[in-house]
């Protein structure tokens, strides 16, 4: 039976359509600065910036694919012998230190304790929520930061920006400004959800150097870490692969966003309904690749989410990685209550996971990241028994 024509349409619900902005799309194009959308990128120090009224320093936004809705970020310079302008907004927000050297204020309304801590390139530090704060520049050259943030998922609920940073609740179950508050804390313990080793800090001093905990999960002699940061359900954690080895490819949905912090490298993505040999199967042209060193970044499983990826590293130095999810943390995906989860990306696909084991993978991977180590002058230490299948 012919659908009946309307005033409004002919085929209402059966054509293309452009998805509407967002309230945070919107919010960005409204500040006047650019905004960086891409699978990746090399290094944000290259992105192009303009001065951003309302922070008071230069800033381009980064929305990397698959991240649009889940998370934030943006990089800001700040002026030099300057700082930016005191802000407070209902949304949590985390800082990496790209270069400078400088100091951050944090206070309350009510309380008006004011804390201050140092701050140096590689220093990883968070805000508490609603909390009022200032960045300072301590040197005569300008200082840069990138920002991680869930101004996304705020705007996008509230839609009202007068209320999001103007907003006169103070969460002191997130803040208590005592004088230990942005102390480093050392002691390691298992995260609460899968028991992987964590931190519960409120700063890293420096990340790019600091010890992590072996953990042998995406390749051999792997290390990593969980900070968990102001009470903050920004997920996030400090990796590292040693050189001249790489990692297992696995899949997962978007929100994971790799930052290189130390050494050089590449990562490949790509659906994951491509199965785990694209190249060998004749379907290498969809595979998408990012070229990174200190600091660039890539999403590694962009658009719908539920891509493959493989990180490798191609120095003399390890390759270590902060990857950002904001709220978005594996083994916390929507379910019932109680529900039987699995840290699918970890384990093999025979096993009911994603990963793909080395001995699975498409031998294009191995053959190039060999070929790219000689040009390097850097020995492969990825041994011939990962290649085979086990004896059972």
């Amino acid at each position: 039976m012919p659908r009946e024509e309307g005033p409004w349409t002919t085929d209402p619900g059966y054509g293309k359509f452009k998805r509407p902005k967002t309230p945070y799309d919107i919010f960005m194009e409204e500040q006047g600065i650019p905004i960086y959308r891409e699978i990746g990128v090399r290094r944000v120090q290259d992105l192009p910036l303009k001065p951003w009224k309302r922070m008071g320093g230069n800033a381009t936004f980064i929305q990397l694919l698959g991240t649009e809705g889940l998370w934030g970020s943006y990089v800001v310079e700040v002026p030099g012998a300057g700082a930016l302008n005191a802000e407070r907004h209902v949304y949590e927000e985390i800082y990496l230190v790209v270069e400078g050297r400088g100091t951050t204020e944090v206070w309350g309304e009510e309380n008006g304790k004011k804390l201050t801590f140092e701050w140096q390139k590689g220093s990883l530090f968070s805000i508490p929520l609603n909390a009022w704060h200032r960045i300072v520049n301590a040197t005569s050259g300008p200082a840069m930061l990138l920002a991680g943030t869930t101004a996304p998922n705020i705007m996008n609920i509230f839609a009202n920006p007068d209320f999001i940073f103007n907003c006169p609740y103070e969460f002191e179950d997130r803040f208590n400004p005592t004088d230990d508050y942005y102390k480093p804390r050392e002691e390691i313990e298992p995260d609460p959800v899968r028991g992987l080793a964590m931190r519960r800090t409120n700063i890293i001093p420096d990340i790019v150097t600091c010890e992590l905990p072996l953990d042998n999960r995406r390749s051999p002699g792997y290390r990593r870490i969980e900070p968990h940061m102001t009470g903050n359900h920004f997920y996030l954690w400090i990796g590292q692969h040693e050189n001249g080895r790489y990692s297992k490819a696995h899949a997962h949905q978007s929100a994971a966003v790799l930052i290189c912090l130390k050494g050089k490298g590449y990562t490949y993505t790509w659906p994951s309904t491509l199965g785990p040999t694209p190249w060998k199967d004749g379907k290498g042209e969809f595979v998408k690749r990012q070229d990174y060193e200190p600091v660039g970044m890539v999403s590694a499983a962009p658009m719908g989410g539920n891509w493959c990826h493989a990180h490798f590293g191609v120095s003399k130095d390890p390759l270590r990685l902060t990857a950002w999810f904001g709220p978005n943390a594996p083994g916390r995906e929507r379910g019932r209550p109680g529900e039987q989860a699995i840290d699918y990306g970890a384990i093999d696909m025979k096993e009911g996971g994603t990963a793909i084991p080395y001995y699975e993978e498409d031998p294009f991977l191995r053959k190039e990241y060999e070929e790219t180590l000689k040009r390097e002058g850097i020995a492969s230490r990825m041994d011939d028994s990962l290649y085979r299948p086990p004896a059972s």
